[in-house]
């Protein structure tokens, strides 16, 4: 079987002039070869593709591919990452991961929200800013949070994206706005223990490997997973596998959400526990990033036990191949 693999490789848009944070949520040399590697010893051939413009010129040519094995972010709108589903989907060429709904969906937090409350998943309430004269109509109680309502890898989340003014709020709502250049999403902020759930599979078939507490050190940015602490981890946040009460009821909002807004293969759910302790649906992360070392789901994969190489990458082609066959 021949697979192909798309992706936005980080170091192409660093050469054409992006800045760092730009690029955050591209993938390296690294996690495509860990990719390629991993699905030759599993006895598939390989084919690099690239981004959605390789990928419509190799199209135009020709080129066909018995599955392809997706990771491509893409660059711009709130269907970026639906971009080179929706190619394939027209060229009827079967790929892993979530289709053009789910990922256009999944990206706007907004508009993931609206669907979790419509099934009843615990999430915080929140109000959208589109732009400055929205401000004055959020009218939920401080503290709250603010971030850029389609971005990953904690994009635009500093300490100050926890807001206890309305002073606060106008100043981080203006500058997310202006720098971002899309609405600005505020919740109730959650004070809680924070999460992340690993899912692997899809509908009925979906299960939930393990969640994982992410816990901030004490010379950590402080109360946010932001940008600055994912990117120095190994220093400033440490993860720990857990499965008491709380644990257990972030697994089973999870895997609800996950079922719900019908992701697929693999990925990841951040929640967070609310004043009561109740774990809240953050992000929904159907295209979770896949670096064998510092992406959240093959951490969380090394502390239960599961192998990158060969297990979660064989559970997704797996799980995708079901809907091939």
């Amino acid at each position: 079987m021949k697979i192909g693999i798309t992706y936005d490789l980080r170091e192409d848009y660093l050469a054409a002039g992006y800045s760092p944070e730009e690029t955050a949520e591209f993938d390296c040399s690294d996690t495509v070869d860990a990719i390629k590697q991993t699905l030759q010893g599993l006895g598939y051939q390989t084919d690099l593709i690239g981004n959605i413009k390789s990928l419509t010129k190799r199209l135009a040519a020709g080129n066909r591919w018995d599955l392809v094995f997706n990771i491509a972010e893409g660059l711009q709108g709130f269907g970026r990452e639906a971009q080179v589903p929706a190619l394939l989907d027209a060229y009827n060429i079967p790929y892993t991961g979530s289709d053009p709904l789910v990922l256009s969906l999944a990206l706007h937090k907004g508009m993931t929200k609206h669907v979790l409350r419509s099934l009843g998943i615990p999430t915080a309430d929140f109000a959208l800013v589109e732009m400055e004269d929205d401000i004055t109509g959020v009218k939920l109680p401080f503290p709250l949070f603010a971030k850029p309502v389609a971005e990953g890898t904690g994009k635009g989340i500093t300490t100050a994206s926890k807001i206890t003014t309305r002073y606060e709020l106008n100043n981080v709502c203006r500058e997310l706005l202006t720098t971002y250049r899309q609405p600005v999403i505020v919740e109730t902020f959650l004070p809680g223990r924070e999460f992340t759930v690993g899912v692997v599979g899809t509908g009925r078939d979906a299960i939930a490997i393990g969640v994982m507490e992410v816990h901030l050190k004490d010379h950590a940015e402080r109360d946010v997973y932001s940008y600055f602490n994912k990117e120095n981890y190994e220093e400033l946040v440490a993860y720990r596998l857990v499965n008491d009460d709380v644990a257990e009821e972030a697994k089973d909002n999870a895997l609800a959400a996950w079922r719900g807004l019908g992701c697929r293969d693999a990925g990841r759910i951040d929640l967070r526990a609310d004043c009561m302790g109740r774990p809240n649906i953050m992000e929904v992360n159907p295209l979770a990033g896949l670096h064998p070392q510092h992406s959240d789901l093959p951490i969380l994969c090394r502390l239960t036990g599961i192998a990158y190489y060969e297990e979660l990458i064989g559970m997704i082609i797996r799980s995708a191949l079901k809907r091939k066959s």
